[in-house]
């Protein structure tokens, strides 16, 4: 019982520092001018131009209706997660890809818009922030209390989520959830808004003098690796799930409970990549947007294809978890790219994605004894520093002047290869500094006793599945069969 209050004590002190830190920054927000036209109706107007107003709607409704879809991915992840693990840690995980879209979209609003778009001046309150930060826009009041400003966020926002929810994968089925939720919202208000200032925000990584500087159109590295990265930070820091290695070391495998909603999780993320990718043209007059969607398209089914083909040949059997990783790690490869490529090129790019989940997911867990779930570091992190790399290879001059080896630039290969070294080092560091946190605080991880009877028992009201005849005492349920 002394631990326990202990526990809770830390826990409060936490988030007690983070309400004080939001408070402080209050004064800063308040600060700002009056938002120039926070109904639309000034923007509407356009001195009476009918036809731009209505290019303008066009473009409005096209990149709120992508937001949309982005949105909606986060059904995908729960679903997926949640069908790679076990049935008494259902409800855990599910609940934590709920949480984590709770806690973003507060992290984002307040700090993580301000630093990653803050100095952009891509729309209105965003003038101010130099090379490495933001320093507008926080709250999205005064200046940036405008309709364009408004658009840009809920945008990026399911964007900054994406990036969050990656890393519960990761950790599931022993990871605390309020631990989870601290590096949920500080991911969301730190870690990925600032590498997302360097690369989309006019930070330094944008403005190399290599190539067309570091270019990442959609998110392979941004979302996608950022996730990467901190889910395999997180992995290593938490420790492996019990019984995933033996006295020798040899991993042994814990299959998922539920392969359809593997299945189906994975098509739902695939339908709302056509809001990541094209959507991120932040325009429906671009017409680009018909390149991309064929593009994302061609890469995800041959990165499922080839991920399908490679265990088939290694085991003789088919791999319903393995073809679904290699169909993300496909997406996630050519969303850097996605825009800049040629057909052929989307291709190879998820085809190689395809096989680089296996050597990424497989090497780590042989030399790091690294225990990842869904295999989300050799999705994300493996799919995503390819596609950054992929674009100074691929990047064929067509689109945005960006042009790879394949149109005899050289110099872009060297801008993503710093954007990539950037990447691992920023999210790797301060994502260890978290965890590490996090661990000597409020705990990382559940007891052994805990992990044991399963998540859904030890932290929930409700377990993710009623077992038929089982009581439920007190408002709790019991423990899931350890066979479960």
């Amino acid at each position: 019982m002394t631990s326990m209050v202990g526990r809770l004590g830390r826990s409060r002190r936490f988030w007690l520092a983070a309400l004080l830190l939001a408070v402080g920054l209050v004064p800063r927000a308040v600060a700002f001018a009056d938002g120039p036209d926070p109904t639309g109706a000034a923007t509407v107007n356009l001195d009476g131009d009918a036809a731009g107003a209505a290019v303008l709607a066009v473009n409005y409704t096209w990149t709120l209706m992508a937001a949309f879809l982005v949105f909606f991915m986060q059904a995908g992840f729960a679903l997926l997660e949640a069908g790679a693990t076990r049935t008494r840690n259902s409800g855990a995980v599910f609940m934590k890809n709920l949480m984590d879209f709770f806690m973003c979209g507060l992290a984002f609003w307040a700090f993580g818009f301000g630093l990653m778009f803050g100095g952009s001046e891509l729309a209105s309150g965003l003038a101010d922030g130099n090379k490495l930060i933001g320093t507008s826009g926080w709250f999205l009041s005064g200046d940036a209390n405008d309709v364009g400003t408004m658009e840009l966020w809920f945008f990026q926002m399911v964007f900054a989520a994406t990036a969050a929810t990656i890393v519960s994968g990761a950790l599931a089925e022993r990871a605390k959830l309020n631990a989870y939720m601290a590096y949920s919202f500080l991911i969301s208000a730190v870690i990925y808004p600032v590498y997302g200032h360097w690369v989309w925000g006019g930070g330094w990584l944008s403005t190399l003098d290599f190539g067309a500087g570091a270019k990442d159109f959609a998110g392979s590295g941004v979302v996608h690796a950022v996730g990467g990265i901190a889910a395999l930070v997180g992995a290593l820091v938490v420790g492996p799930r019990t019984g995933k290695f033996n006295a020798a070391g040899k991993s042994i495998a814990i299959p998922g409970h539920n392969m359809g909603y593997v299945v189906l999780g994975t098509m739902i993320l695939f339908f709302g990549w056509f809001g990541f990718n094209p959507g991120s043209t932040l325009a429906a007059t671009d017409l680009r947007i018909s390149t991309i969607a064929v593009n994302t398209f061609l890469a995800g089914i041959t990165g499922g294809l080839v991920a399908y083909y490679v265990q088939f040949v290694r085991t003789g059997k088919v791999d319903i978890s393995a073809t679904c990783s290699g169909a993300i790690a496909g997406l996630v490869g050519i969303t850097a790219g996605c825009a800049y490529v040629d057909t052929w090129a989307a291709v190879v790019i998820g085809g190689v994605a395809g096989i680089l989940v296996f050597v990424v997911a497989e090497g780590l867990e042989r030399l790091l004894h690294l225990d990842d779930p869904v295999w989300a570091v050799g999705c994300h992190a493996g799919g995503g520093i390819w596609g950054l790399l992929a674009v100074g290879i691929f990047a064929n001059g067509d689109y945005g002047g960006v042009s790879g080896l394949i149109a005899g630039d050289s110099g872009q290969i060297v801008a993503q290869a710093i954007s990539v070294l950037a990447l691992v080092a920023w999210t790797g560091i301060t994502s260890a500094v978290i965890f590490i946190v996090l661990k000597s605080t409020m705990g990382l991880r559940v007891s052994a006793e805990d992990e044991r009877v399963g998540l859904d028992a030890s932290e929930f009201a409700q377990p993710g599945y009623v077992i038929e005849g089982a009581v439920v005492e007190g408002g709790h349920s019991p423990a899931m069969p350890l066979s479960a």
